[in-house]
């Protein structure tokens, strides 16, 4: 009797459990009604594993994933926009980063282009 008390009580409580860990890990991060569309494009593909403002999140590291920190200026700044294109598109196994995935069949080359225009800006913020 009591054995089914505790399963009654506890049975539910760790089922909303695991659906909040479940959720917090593969919900999309949330986008602002403000965001520019740039900002947009950033928050829906990239934030889950570089995090919101470009330097790191904590879902990449429940993963043992270490993406590139895109708020380092130092970093940023000798990678060029070409680079930065190819690696995008076709993903990060072309060039030797092979935790980055490949963006070319969701995202038209102009919606890349403006990703890597917010790329730029997200060191000096």
């Amino acid at each position: 009797m009591r054995s089914r008390w505790l399963l009654i009580i506890f049975g539910p409580t760790l089922l909303l459990l695991l659906g909040s860990v479940a959720a917090m890990l593969f919900l999309p991060h949330p986008v602002p009604r403000t965001a520019t569309p740039a900002q947009r494009l950033y928050l829906s593909n990239c934030a889950t594993c570089h995090g919101a403002r470009g330097d790191g999140s904590w879902r990449a590291t429940l993963f043992l994933m270490r993406p590139g920190d895109l708020t380092d200026a130092r970093r940023m700044a000798p990678l060029s926009d070409d680079y930065l294109f190819t690696l995008v598109k076709s993903g990060g196994a072309t060039l030797g980063k092979p935790g980055m995935p490949a963006f070319g069949y969701h995202l038209t080359d102009e919606q890349i282009r403006e990703l890597i225009r917010y790329l730029r800006t997200l060191p000096r913020r």
